[in-house]
């Protein structure tokens, strides 16, 4: 069965807090998962005394051993999971598909577009 890396919601009705979890697939949100790994919680809190830039925070507390760990034997994370899981560096940030002039721009096409040719050491230029 397919496992997944994905957020339970726990919390109050406007203050959400989740749980970072391994369940299968198939399972509903909020039930028992294997495993917990985390949580997060996206209400954002008060800057911390010290930070010189001021910014507000979010709460995100994961044990990176064991996501490695299921990431490595097959566990698919969800965007949501993913996105958090390539903020605390274990997976490469996923790029968005875009939308350009009304036409949906697949994520390869996104990708290569960030990616401009340069003329490499290899290479030299013919000036006529």
């Amino acid at each position: 069965m397919v496992l997944r890396i994905r957020l339970a919601r726990f919390g109050k009705k406007h203050s959400p807090f989740y749980n970072i979890v391994v369940a299968h697939a198939r399972t509903a949100r909020n039930s028992r998962p294997l495993e917990v790994l985390g949580t997060y919680d996206p209400t954002p809190k008060a800057p911390r005394p010290g930070d010189t830039h001021g910014r507000p925070w979010k709460d995100i507390k994961l044990d990176v051993s064991r996501a490695r760990y299921w990431v490595g034997v097959g566990a698919q994370p969800s965007d949501t999971a993913w996105r958090l899981l390539s903020m605390v560096g274990i997976l490469e940030p996923q790029f968005r598909v875009g939308q350009i002039q009304g036409k949906v721009v697949k994520a390869e096409t996104a990708a290569k577009s960030l990616i401009t040719p340069t003329t490499g050491a290899g290479q030299e230029k013919v000036e006529a």
